[in-house]
């Protein structure tokens, strides 16, 4: 990770092949095109590799999420519940829908506990958001056990997992529906794109109207076409498309580089006393973006990320201290600063979270993650394992 450090002519050669034509919009200028559809490309890959019925490209992940909340029904009075660590993206998506963000703890998985869930319920509980953070899978089965239990609404956030897998199935399509960020930092990039999943045609259909401006796609002639509802454009150009389609050709090579250049890590790191690594439910669908381990305490866990970058490896995280990824420093949403007046159903029924505290902060405050990169040489991998071990060992 990410997919922009094996860039080479496949992406060229795509970008190009919509260049030649001067369409870069996904709709409309059927003969000026001359076939090439590099959005309905790439969704076709997509839905072919993770074996969903439908997937729809929209202009980022964010939007992905946005799109599946309001195609799922989720709106004004309905909370949401989503976990404490996670990208801000997340609880944007529950704002822009209308919904209330409502907190639950994670666990080692990293991600949404499923006990949580159930402290976090209320009556107004619509559904639930489980992110896959750092390339691996949350404990899926039990949270979509107790979703279909509750009939609550199961939307996972895979945003930083595609390739990733549960007992054989991609993650992303477990759930009612599902999403995925390929933006420049991620392992398959589009430079900026996003997906959705789903094998619900009527999530879809509304997904594909609202995302362009509820265009029912029914006419080649888009002004002829008819509007069901109001949407938004969050749609996606060809040139973006174009440069995924080179990535997702390379998403198994890619998988195998940095599935193997983690490996190397935890084997070094296993023999540093008192490290722990994150809980993988399935360990084999891992799709080794990061390696994350536990320090004994916060303050090792900071130390060490320090010691980290002063050894020279980027890419470091301790995630307690992140402004973007950890609820504790999020400030804007916890003193409930919006640009513009926002829903008082959202105000009213999300709880005070200017001074909460979380069981989710003993864990997140001692982990570390590291990038798992992939351009790197067989010998710099094992230099960096070196100095990733000698670093960590230097603060316990």
């Amino acid at each position: 990770m990410p997919g922009y450090e094996l860039f080479d002519d496949e992406e060229k050669r795509h970008v190009n092949e919509v260049m030649e034509t001067g369409v870069i919009t996904p709709y409309g200028f059927t003969a000026a095109r001359k076939g090439r559809w590099k959005v309905r490309e790439l969704e076709e890959a997509i839905r072919l590799r993770t074996g969903s019925k439908y997937a729809l490209m929209l202009s980022d992940g964010t939007a992905a999420l946005t799109v599946a909340l309001a195609a799922m029904g989720i709106g004004a009075g309905d909370e949401v519940i989503i976990p404490t660590f996670t990208f801000v993206a997340t609880f944007e998506s529950v704002t822009a829908a209308g919904a209330t963000p409502i907190f639950a703890d994670v666990d080692k998985t990293l991600c949404l506990c499923p006990d949580s869930i159930k402290e976090a319920m209320t009556p107004r509980t619509k559904a639930v958001i489980a992110v896959h953070m750092c390339g691996a899978s949350a404990a899926i089965d039990e949270l979509s056990s107790f979703c279909r239990d509750n009939r609550l609404l199961l939307l996972e956030d895979a945003c930083q997992a595609f390739g990733a897998t549960f007992k054989g199935q991609a993650l992303g399509t477990i759930g009612d529906a599902g999403c995925y960020s390929f933006d420049f930092n991620k392992m398959v990039t589009c430079g900026e794109g996003g997906a959705l999943l789903t094998g619900s045609e009527d999530i879809y259909r509304k997904a594909d109207m609202y995302h362009d401006h509820g265009h029912d796609h029914s006419n080649e002639d888009r002004g002829a076409e008819g509007h069901p509802f109001a949407g938004y454009n969050y749609r996606v150009s060809e040139l973006h498309a174009a440069i995924g389609c080179a990535q997702i050709a390379k998403a198994d090579r890619f998988l195998k580089i940095q599935r193997e250049n983690k490996r190397v890590f935890k084997e070094a790191l296993a023999g540093v006393p008192g490290v722990e690594f994150r809980s993988l439910p399935d360990p084999d669908g891992d799709a080794a973006t990061f390696v994350s381990f536990f320090m004994p305490t916060e303050d090792q866990a900071r130390n060490a990320a320090k010691a980290l970058r002063g050894a020279g490896i980027d890419g470091v995280f301790h995630w307690y201290d992140n402004n973007w990824h950890y609820i504790r420093n999020w400030d804007h949403i916890k003193n409930r600063r919006f640009v513009n007046p926002i829903s008082s159903d959202i105000l009213k029924n999300m709880p005070d979270y200017s001074k909460a505290q979380f069981k989710s902060d003993e864990i997140v405050s001692r982990c570390v993650s590291i990038t798992v990169k992939m351009g790197w040489s067989k010998d710099e991998v094992t230099s960096r394992a070196e100095k990733i071990t000698s670093a960590v060992r230097s603060v316990l």
